[in-house]
């Protein structure tokens, strides 16, 4: 009787030693650690959690050379999301071999109605696979494929006509842009013949703005309404 009450009184305590435990564990304030595996977890998601126009925003701001800002705005935004298809082929097998996902493609017109840029955004399953894709692709004009929207200024914006582009990593995002001029002029008219030296200035500028919106982390708030702790 004495060793079947012992073996009670020892389970009692243990039960109570777990209770406990879960309960703080449960309770506690999350560490560090566990905020920056939130925040990056969030991140990876925005490509299909954020609105479409939360990602490619109607105007972006740039700078053309001079101090006072410019606006650059949308044209509209391509529903197709294929990887392969987005993107040329050199450049396609590259993103497949690194786990591409989608391709999310939107275009831009500068202030003066003179430049169209196609913004792509590569989504990878994590920060690594970004960055590997990032070495192997250079910021090419024929990476990224056009995408004209007819009835609006990029509406002969082909892929004949790309002669600028750039390649930008933020996060699991790759960043790929290309440029050309609106009036849809192949690039080939123009090779080797001068042009102003800030003519695609802007193109990298976008390509920027849209990395580092989509790839800077929020770290989570235990006090906000918009996470749960």
């Amino acid at each position: 009787m004495w060793v079947a009450l012992a073996v009670a009184v020892g389970y009692l305590v243990l039960s109570v030693v777990s209770v406990t435990g879960a309960v703080r564990i449960l309770t506690r304030d999350p560490t560090a650690a566990e905020l920056r595996r939130a925040a990056d977890a969030e991140v990876a998601r925005r490509w299909r959690a954020w609105p479409a126009g939360r990602i490619f925003p109607e105007r972006l701001t740039y700078l053309p050379g001079t101090e006072e800002v410019e606006y650059a705005t949308r044209a509209g935004i391509a529903p197709e999301t294929d990887c392969a298809g987005s993107v040329d082929a050199a450049t396609a097998t590259v993103l497949q071999r690194h786990g591409c996902r989608a391709v999310l493609r939107a275009t831009y017109a500068d202030q003066l109605e003179g430049v169209v840029v196609t913004v792509g955004v590569v989504v990878f399953p994590d920060q690594q696979a970004a960055y590997q894709a990032r070495q192997e692709i250079p910021g090419s004009p024929t990476a990224l494929r056009a995408a004209a929207f007819p009835g609006t200024v990029a509406a002969r914006f082909d892929d004949a006509a790309r002669q600028s582009g750039t390649a930008e990593r933020g996060g699991p995002y790759l960043v790929l842009t290309t440029a050309g001029q609106s009036d849809g002029r192949p690039a080939t008219a123009v090779a080797g013949k001068q042009r102003p030296d800030d003519l695609f200035g802007l193109v990298p500028q976008l390509g920027h703005t849209i990395a580092q919106t989509l790839s800077t982390r929020a770290l989570p708030d235990c006090t906000s309404a918009d996470w749960q702790c």
